[in-house]
């Protein structure tokens, strides 16, 4: 019992200690502030016209630099946590919290080529419950077309990822073929690791580019010169520089004559991991959904079953399927069906009369044939690029 007192009476030694210390802290802190008043009393007697007159200079002068410095410093960390611009604008009253986007991170084995099989199809299922509220309502959900997520519409509009008429957008093509991508899928930038990040912003306020400001075509041009010039340390080409324009205009599908700074972001974040990661690891980023309708397009184009398509119909792959689509486009597949047995109305149809058969096997005599792998490997970055909902074409392919 003795031993027991003894451990009582020396907590609450310590705890009076530990309270007598804090308030011993507490009495250093507030010295100063006091001692400071007690000189101003005494040596800057008369002086209160000065401090108002330095008062009304500092209103005067306006907010003051960390205040901006702040303000810009608040955009950086948004960017760098993978949110981009949020929609602070909205009251966050009976809202949902954000969530803590976690950057991934490269492994060892991402660079060994991964194993995509063409004959194994790939079964796709997704989620039973909503990724937010995590409740099953059956019909009302609306699924990714490029994850496993599925979510509630008013769930969306909490987290405040639904604004104006995107509701009506997302209730109308997230059931079709033409699908809509969330808002984990939706960003592009998300696929950058946290040093590929930094690299970025370290790029970005080199050059002196604000985030979530719109870019025109000379702010464009402006960007892509200074950024060739520090990477190669000489002048952009004019051809390169044409199709830095073409790029422009293919971010700026409505003519407005600027780019949003979500597409900007997205190019650069896809142009990013074309020039840092090798083919094989941006393999890995593709979703199940994503390996399949690359299965389906190929085996659509392989009319007899060789394992081999054409250059040219690799080509036409490109620049039907794998960019992002316009909302006057029916659906994904339609645009695979496009790139089936041509039809004797193409433009690229015999007009002798030799069947669309004949016509593909003509072709892969004269140009060179691709096998599925590397099908896959020169067209990950134009699957990836075709993720965000945006009608903007984040990577325009070649010619």
């Amino acid at each position: 019992m003795g031993v027991l007192m003894s451990r009582r009476q020396t907590v609450e030694r310590v705890q009076k200690v530990s309270l007598a210390v804090s308030a011993f802290k507490d009495g250093l802190r507030e010295q100063p502030s006091t001692r400071r008043r007690a000189e101003a009393g005494t040596s800057r007697q008369g002086t209160l016209e000065q401090e108002v007159q330095e008062g009304e200079e500092e209103a005067s002068a306006g907010p003051s630099q960390p205040e901006e410095s702040s303000a810009s410093k608040a955009a950086w960390e948004r960017l760098r946590d993978g949110r981009g611009v949020e929609p602070e604008e909205f009251d966050r009253a009976n809202r949902f919290t954000p969530p803590a986007f976690i950057r991934p991170k490269r492994e060892l084995h991402d660079d060994e080529p991964p194993d995509i099989s063409l004959e194994q199809r790939e079964q796709i299922l997704n989620d039973e419950m909503c990724e937010i509220c995590e409740v099953w309502t059956a019909e009302s959900l609306f699924p990714c077309r490029i994850c496993h997520r599925v979510y509630h519409d008013g769930c969306l509009r909490r987290m405040g990822y639904l604004q104006k008429d995107s509701t009506v957008e997302v209730t109308e093509t997230a059931h079709t073929e033409t699908g809509w991508s969330c808002y984990y899928c939706d960003n592009l930038n998300l696929l950058l690791t946290e040093e590929e990040m930094y690299s970025l912003m370290e790029t970005l306020k080199n050059c002196k580019i604000i985030p979530g400001a719109c870019l025109t075509l000379d702010d464009f041009l402006h960007y892509k010169h200074l950024v060739h010039k520090q990477q190669f340390e000489q002048p952009m080409a004019e051809a390169q520089e044409e199709q830095a324009a073409l790029q422009f205009n293919a971010l700026d599908p409505d003519k407005k004559g600027h780019i949003e700074w979500q597409d900007f972001l997205s190019h650069e974040s896809i142009q990013l991991l074309q020039k840092l990661r090798p083919q094989n690891a941006l393999l890995r980023l593709l979703t199940p959904k994503e390996r399949e309708r690359a299965r389906a397009a190929f085996l659509a184009l392989d009319q007899d079953n060789d394992g081999f398509i054409g250059e040219g119909e690799c080509r036409q792959v490109r620049h039907t399927w794998f960019r992002k689509h316009q909302k006057e486009l029916l659906s994904c597949n339609v645009s695979i069906s496009h790139v089936e047995p041509i039809s004797e109305g193409s433009p690229t149809s015999s007009r002798n009369g030799k069947s669309p058969e004949n016509i593909l096997s003509a072709t892969k005599q004269v140009e060179a044939s691709i096998d599925w792998p590397s099908f896959l490997r020169e067209n990950v970055v134009y699957i990836l690029a075709a993720r965000p909902n945006s009608a903007a074409l984040h990577l325009q392919p070649p010619a």
